[in-house]
């Protein structure tokens, strides 16, 4: 009897384990799809705009935050920004297939060395912007723009340092809560938009981007998905079935909220621009 019982435990277990895995395969192909569409917006606005001498053209989208007569090296480390930003959207979800990993292990490392250098440009560029600019919110913003570029360094050095101690596993957490942070900027829009559509309206939100909804997710764009990332991995390591089934469902809610707010960034902010 008590090898019945534990032998429909492990089963139990094990189908947890496939539907948590599932569940996470669902929402990283949603996400790698979200972002290869801002990919292809930030190419065909931001860097068609470029390659036409036509930088101007992002005021359009940054206002007073854009492209400033008189200011060459602030505008330089704009365009740094918004280079290496495409660079690391397209690269970050590259790095996180299994089937990249396995069958193309030396495009993964370089690919991961890129990906690295290019998310700590970016976020180094983002504090000289800060720090010169400021942001649309004021300091409620660039608080939050600071504490991400932080998390970001801090982050993808220590996804390094795992890859040459090969600490495999460790390596990869911690190139995980690299892509989560690094994403904060597309996790932003997604995520903004998910809440417009919901909501059926700017429900918590001001044109200068101070209300209370636009407070907390300032914040909230890495600071969530970093958390439900270390939640998904404690429960993936320690739960039992019916935790596993329940962050299961967590990442499946996960993931149709990132499908809405994908199309509604697609739809409402990216293609209108092109």
């Amino acid at each position: 009897m008590s090898e019945t019982i534990l032998s429909r435990r492990v089963e139990a277990g094990a189908g947890a384990d496939r539907i948590l895995k599932r569940a996470g395969a669902a929402w990283f192909l949603v996400a790698a799809l979200g972002q290869g569409a801002f990919a292809a917006y930030i190419v065909a606005f931001y860097w068609r705009a470029a390659v036409l001498g036509d930088v101007q053209r992002w005021n359009e989208v940054l206002g007073g935050h854009g492209v400033t007569p008189g200011q060459p090296a602030s505008n330089l480390f704009l365009g740094l920004h918004l280079l290496l930003a495409g660079i690391v959207t397209v690269g970050g979800p590259l790095q996180l297939v299994p089937w990249v990993r396995a069958r193309f292990i030396g495009f993964h490392r370089w690919n991961g060395r890129a990906y690295v250098v290019t998310a700590i440009g970016a976020s180094l560029a983002a504090f000289y912007l800060v720090a010169k600019r400021g942001t649309i919110a004021g300091s409620i913003m660039s608080v939050a723009i600071s504490l991400d570029g932080v998390l970001i360094l801090a982050c993808a050095a220590m996804a390094w340092r795992q890859a040459l101690a090969r600490r495999i596993d460790s390596h990869r957490r911690w190139a995980m809560r690299t892509f989560m942070v690094a994403s904060g900027v597309w996790f932003y829009r997604v995520g903004l938009m998910a809440w417009f559509l919901v909501n059926r309206g700017p429900a918590g939100h001001t044109d200068s981007f101070d209300g209370p909804f636009d407070v907390f997710w300032a914040y909230g764009c890495y600071l969530l998905p970093l958390a439900v990332l270390e939640l998904h991995q404690w429960v993936r390591d320690r739960g039992g079935a019916a935790a596993k089934l329940g962050m299961a469902g967590l990442i499946g809610a996960a993931a149709l909220a990132t499908g809405l707010g994908v199309f509604g960034a697609v739809v409402g902010m990216w293609l209108p621009r092109l």
